[in-house]
């Protein structure tokens, strides 16, 4: 194709956009409305995930041994959790190890309590399980009531349950917002692009008179849903980028025990994601309506 038929085609689609300017202002504004709210939701829930891997008693299991096994029973009872599913890392804290822990916590409060106290007498030992799937905690609680050599078992299995079903909830609220904007997003496009196939209907009949082809008549209107979605995503983009700043600095400064994930780590996640959904729907409205209007 050559050069000049290619800058045609651009100043074509911008002419357009400029002359229904109205109907081209309302597809950016629902079309970036839709992917502010669609980022903002991912970023929560890419947030969650980090901050929940962080709250290392909330994804930890303690389990605790009985008293009587001796070391070589141990070492056989820890390969013996090692090899369940879902166990991400496995820890062995001995008897004197936890002795010595409740000691440092305790000891300036109650220097007495702790004189004449034996580790092996008062403490088990026990492993300290982290895992990787939230989801099937259950299960591996089960495996590990159920071992032999282990008596009790502390698991915070509902508060990551809690923490798992908020996630699904704000996925499927995403989801559903997403399917929503999307289908308001094509139908004011296939209107903008109606009106400028309304508008360039005497042009159109001339170029077919001519005998110009249908791609080189649709090509203009193709860019034309193309330039929305870039625009879109472009402002997108930039106001998602400064809200997360200004809500990260709310988190930090009031929020201290949750951290947010620096934008500079995902913007390019970010806006690879806007982009891709932006011209996406610039395309599929485009091409409903041209199937609509353009015909011969």
């Amino acid at each position: 194709m050559r050069r000049y038929s290619i800058m045609y085609f651009i100043s074509q689609s911008f002419k357009s956009l400029w002359r229904n300017g109205i109907m081209t202002l309302a597809s950016i504004t629902v079309l970036m409305s839709c992917l502010v709210v669609t980022g903002s939701f991912a970023l929560l829930v890419a947030n969650i995930n980090t901050n929940l891997n962080s709250l290392g008693d909330l994804n930890e299991i303690v389990t605790f041994i009985d008293m009587e096994l001796d070391d070589t029973q141990i070492f056989e009872l820890k390969e013996r959790v090692e090899s369940y599913d879902n166990v991400k890392t496995l820890k062995y804290v001995s008897k004197e190890e936890a002795f010595l822990e409740e000691k440092a916590k305790y000891e300036a409060e109650y220097p007495d309590f702790f004189e004449g106290i034996e580790a092996e007498d008062v403490y088990p030992a026990s492993f300290v399980i982290t895992y990787e799937d939230n989801s099937n905690v259950e299960t591996l609680k089960y495996d590990l009531e159920h071992t032999e050599g282990i008596y009790k078992v502390n698991c915070r299995s509902d508060v990551a349950s809690t923490i798992e079903t908020i996630k699904s909830g704000i996925i499927w609220v995403c989801v559903w917002f997403l399917i929503i904007l999307f289908v308001v997003s094509i139908f004011v496009i296939i209107n903008t692009i109606k009106l400028a196939v309304e508008g360039r209907k005497q042009e159109i009949s001339v170029m077919r008179y001519v005998g110009a082809t249908n791609w080189f008549i649709m090509i203009p209107f193709v860019l034309e849903g193309i330039l929305i979605g870039l625009f879109a995503s472009g402002i997108a983009f930039g106001v998602q980028y400064y809200v997360y700043d200004f809500v990260k600095d709310i988190v930090a400064n009031d929020y201290g025990m949750f951290t947010l994930i620096p934008m500079k780590d995902i913007q390019m996640y970010l806006l690879g994601g806007f982009l891709g959904i932006g011209v996406l729907t610039g395309v599929i409205g485009t091409s409903i309506s041209l199937r609509k209007n353009l015909k011969a």
